[in-house]
C-alpha cells in the first residue's frame, strides 16, 4: 500500500513539474523577419530595424545578436523584454568590398523554444562603375 501511495505521489509530481515548463519559454513575434535593401552602391552601409513583441508570460531574454559575417552587425535590447512589451533588432550591412547579389543573416540567441531566431537581409550591390 505504501508503495502504491509513494508511486502516485511521484506520478503526480512529475505531471506537476512538467505542466510548469511549459511556460518557461519567450515567444519572440517579429513582424517581418527579411528586408530587401533593393540597388545599393558598393561602400554603403544600410540599416534597418526589426521590430517584434514578446508575446510569453515569461521575460524575453537575448543574450546575443551574431551576423552571418563582418559586414553585419546586429544590435539588440541588453535588458529583459517584458512580457507583451515590443522590442527592436537593428541591423546594419556595410556594402564594403561586396558586389552583386548579397544575402545576410543575423541569428539571434534568446530564451526562445528553438534557443535561435533568424533575420534575413537581401541587397544588390552595385560598385561605382557601374550605370544606374
Amino acid at each position: 500500500m505504501v508503495k502504491k501511495i509513494a508511486l502516485t505521489l511521484l506520478l503526480i509530481s512529475g505531471l506537476v513539474s512538467c505542466k510548469k515548463n511549459t511556460g518557461d519559454y519567450a515567444v519572440m513575434n517579429f513582424g517581418e523577419t527579411e528586408h530587401d535593401f533593393g540597388t545599393i552602391q558598393e561602400g554603403q552601409k544600410v540599416e534597418t530595424n526589426f521590430k517584434f513583441t514578446n508575446d510569453s508570460e515569461v521575460d524575453l531574454i537575448i543574450s546575443n545578436a551574431q551576423g552571418s559575417c563582418g559586414c553585419t552587425v546586429g544590435e539588440y535590447p541588453t535588458a529583459p523584454v517584458k512580457p507583451h512589451e515590443e522590442g527592436v533588432i537593428k541591423v546594419t550591412f556595410n556594402s564594403q568590398g561586396k558586389h552583386g547579389k548579397q544575402q545576410k543573416s543575423v541569428t539571434i540567441s534568446a530564451n526562445t523554444k528553438n534557443r535561435k531566431e533568424l533575420l534575413q537581409i537581401f541587397a544588390e550591390v552595385q560598385s561605382a562603375n557601374e550605370v544606374k
